[in-house]
Parts: C-alpha cells; structure tokens; sequence
C-alpha cells in the first residue's frame, strides 16, 4: 500500500480553461482595396462601383474577412461600407483590420458569453501551450473576465504553473 500512485494533478481542484476551445471556426482571408487603387493612390469611384457590382463574391461563402488598405493611400470610409454591402450575403464575419483585429474581435465576442459564474471560487489554469497560436489579448481578456471571481489564476499546464494572482 506505501507504493500506491497519487495523481495529485487530479486531485488538485484546478480548473483548467483551454483558449483553443474559443476558436471560431472558418476561413479567415484578407480583402485589400490596395489592387483597386489608381496607381495605388486614388480610388476611382466609377471604377470602385463597377467591380462591386461585377466581382464573384460567392467565393466568400461562410468566410471570415478582414477589409484593409496595405497601400499608403487615403481610402474613403464609404468604399469600406461598399464593400461590406458586397461582401454581407456571403461572407460569416467582416471587420476593417487585418487578421490579427480579426481573430482579436472573433475571441472578444466568445469570451462575452463565457460563463463566469461556473468558476466562482474556482483554482483556474489557464492553459498555455497548444496547437494553434492564440492572440495574446484572449489571455488577457480571460484573465480580466475570471478575476473578480476567483480564488487564484495560473498559467500553464496543471503539473507546471505560474502563479499570477490569489485572491485575499
């Protein structure tokens, strides 16, 4: 009986949360307006109206898409509302911004539904290392969302944390 194996990971009481489960699913693609541009200066309106209505925006279907400018050129606000016209029957989600705002407002919108509540008083690890990069603001969004509630918050995995806060 002295040789019995404990699994004190198990028998911790830590809760942990792995950010991967937030992960919106779907294609994420960058729209430019930067190839549209007159030398890519100038947004021609007539032209800018003409491939609106003559682009295939069915290839968007169920996509998630990120309106940009990567052109140093001042880009009119209501091309970017043209665009979102275009794009709205098809697309699932559309942001001006890159990839990174992209998947930044994706985790912000999931973390608004996280049941808070189910974690009162609860030890949470929050995990740390997996398969798919994660934007550095969902730790920080999840960290702001569980402090008021629980008893302490670790980063990592259960057998190898860092503290980061207990509550008094």
């Amino acid at each position: 009986m002295g040789n019995e194996i404990t699994n004190k990971v198990a028998n911790s009481g830590l809760v942990t949360i792995d950010l991967e489960e937030f992960i919106t699913e779907g294609d994420r693609v960058v729209f430019d307006i930067k190839p549209l541009l007159f030398q890519e200066l100038i947004l021609k309106e007539k032209d800018f109206r003409e491939f609106i209505k003559t682009n295939d925006w069915s290839i968007y279907k169920n996509k998630l898409v990120a309106l940009t400018c990567s052109a140093d050129a001042i880009v009119p606000t209501w091309a970017y509302m043209l665009l979102t016209l275009a794009l709205e029957p098809f697309a699932k989600k559309i942001i001006f911004g890159n990839l990174n705002d992209l998947e930044n407002l994706l985790f912000a919108e999931k973390l608004t539904q996280f049941p808070v509540s189910n974690y009162r008083d609860a030890r949470v690890v929050i995990k740390g290392c997996g398969e798919k990069p994660l934007p550095t603001n969902a730790f920080i969004q999840i960290t702001s969302i569980l402090k008021p509630v629980v008893k302490s918050i670790m980063y990592g995995e259960p057998c190898s944390t860092v503290p980061l806060y207990k509550s008094k």
